[in-house]
């Protein structure tokens, strides 16, 4: 499994310095690169190579392999859109691959600059080593709130697949982020609190509209942001967990275009766009895969009308966001909790499937 490493570059003035200027003169070459493609209408990296390569490394001063990855950048981007002119942002990222970058120590990097090779010092929160082994490809250098991260991708390898003898399902919500077909609650209850506290300093904020606010509206969603993403790895962290330690898969609903399929109210709209299922769901594949965890995606229609004891389907079933009370047996009991049986109960039978399909 190959995953992104965020690294946080201790850089002295110097360092900095020196970094700063190799970013934007890579990405002014990025211009003078694009607005050459754009008008020949030539967007291939080798035919951009064999035209424009001599020019930008005699009036940018870079390095041959920097502009083979300016080239390549610029090659990239016209793969989306050849219709308009694309322009780089001076502290746009780099592309450095083993070439011009070297992990030397866990610690501690050698990277290429205009100024040529530094030793800079890195400092990342995963909790094992950093193994430059394992490192493959490229690696992106980005500039952000004046400090630089490298984006190293590692490849990891799988652990071996459990055999399962249980399945846990797994309801998503937005009042409960998640429930547990185990009887495991993750409350929204704060998360919502934070939103909420966070969009009414942000009305304050684009209402004043001033420069210093615009930055601190920028400070204030990255913090939302981060808080979010927290919360996802904490849950997602501890439902693989779980799995691992009793010896089961996991199954989820497939809620690939949701927020397409369904219609919310006005009242109720930001909290729809702002449901993270999605990078959630993402967290607890690749956490379980890294253990040997299996994951079943299943149909999410009507897991939440569904009876999870007789199989009973009515819209009525569901008496509120909290309560489900079956019209058919009479089961009651929290209205998420039902829903992930449901998740668990179909993923048993895909398998159930499987298994005699293959037999």
């Amino acid at each position: 499994m190959l995953l992104t490493v965020k690294t946080k570059l201790i850089t002295n003035h110097d360092q900095k310095t020196s970094l700063l200027k190799t970013m934007e003169r890579f990405n002014e070459a990025c211009n003078l690169i694009s607005v050459f493609a754009y008008k020949k209408k030539k967007f291939g990296k080798i035919a951009l190579q064999k035209e424009i390569y001599y020019e930008i490394r005699e009036k940018y001063g870079l390095s041959s392999q920097m502009v083979v990855r300016a080239l390549g950048k610029v090659a990239e981007s016209y793969k989306v859109d050849k219709k308009v002119l694309h322009e780089f942002n001076l502290h746009g990222s780099i592309v450095y691959d083993q070439r011009i970058l070297a992990i030397k120590r866990p610690d501690l990097i050698s990277i290429l600059t205009l100024d040529g090779r530094i030793e800079v010092g890195i400092k990342y929160g995963e909790y094992r080593q950093l193994d430059y082994n394992r490192v493959r490809g490229q690696a992106d250098l980005i500039y952000k709130d004046g400090t630089f991260y490298l984006m190293i991708v590692v490849e990891l390898p799988d652990a071996e697949p459990i055999d399962p003898n249980g399945i846990i399902g797994v309801d998503f919500g937005i009042v409960n982020l998640a429930v547990s077909s185990d009887g495991k609650v993750y409350s929204g209850d704060k998360c919502t609190k934070v939103r909420q506290r966070y969009s009414k300093i942000k009305a304050i904020l684009q209402h004043v509209g001033t420069y210093s606010a615009k930055k601190h509206l920028i400070k204030i969603s990255g913090r939302e942001r981060r808080f979010k993403k927290d919360t996802n790895h904490c849950i997602s962290k501890e439902i693989v967990q779980t799995a691992k330690d009793t010896n089961c898969s996991i199954a989820l609903e497939d809620l690939s275009g949701i927020r397409q399929r369904t219609t919310v109210r006005k009242a109720e709209r930001e909290k729809h766009e702002k449901w993270a299922f999605f990078e959630l769901r993402n967290f607890i594949e690749y956490k379980a895969k890294l253990l040997g965890v299996s994951v079943d995606l299943v149909d999410p229609r009507n897991t939440s009308r569904q009876c999870s004891v007789c199989g009973y389907t009515n819209k009525k079933n569901r008496k509120t966001q909290e309560t489900f009370a079956c019209l058919e047996c009479g089961h009651t009991e929290n209205a998420d909790f039902n829903a992930s049986k449901n998740i668990m109960l179909r993923a048993a039978v895909n398998r159930l499937m499987v298994f005699c399909l293959g037999n």
